[in-house]
């Protein structure tokens, strides 16, 4: 397997899985106040949203390179 097929491969994870999901949420801490040996933390959830445009690009451009990759 080429390095073409297997970059094909990701893409067509990635696009699925954006598809599938939307997007991902993560876990951000930081510290809002310190004051001597005390902190005061704060955890936030973020959410990053992934466009259906960049999923479904992702999706074609990986079938495209499977699919070149596989000729000789």
């Amino acid at each position: 397997m080429n390095a073409t097929r297997i970059v094909g491969i990701v893409l067509i994870i990635a696009g699925v899985l954006g598809l599938v999901y939307g997007g991902f949420g993560y876990d951000k801490e930081t510290t809002k106040a310190k004051i001597g040996p005390l902190e005061l933390k704060v955890q936030e959830h973020e959410t990053v949203n992934v466009p259906v445009v960049v999923s479904a690009t992702g999706l074609v451009l990986g079938v495209v390179l499977v699919l070149i990759g596989g000729k000789k």
